[in-house]
């Protein structure tokens, strides 16, 4: 009986791999802080740009990247980038 693909030695060692790169959200830009614990909202989390449930690779290092996981969560199964954040105020000159 196989177990989780994402508890495997592969899957961990390509997270380690990305984590080393201390690459930035890769979907809000800001810097990811390695030492934060797993569970914070802005702790690393690696995300997949082709999402699994969209014939995405588990394993391919170039379909991994870095992002917050509040922002991978905020993504969810999307492929588009995220909408750029803008101010809804009507400014008066």
């Amino acid at each position: 009986m196989a177990g989780n693909p994402r508890n495997g030695r592969p899957y961990r060692r390509l997270v380690a791999a990305q984590k080393a790169l201390g690459y930035p959200c890769a979907r809000c830009g800001y810097p990811i802080d390695p030492a934060l614990d797993a569970r914070h909202p802005f702790s690393f989390t690696l995300d997949h740009a082709v999402p699994l449930s969209r014939g995405g690779s588990l394993l391919d290092p170039a379909n991994a990247r870095s992002m917050h996981r509040r922002c991978n969560s905020a993504k969810g199964n999307r492929t588009a980038p995220a909408p750029p954040k803008t101010s809804h105020r009507r400014w008066r000159w």
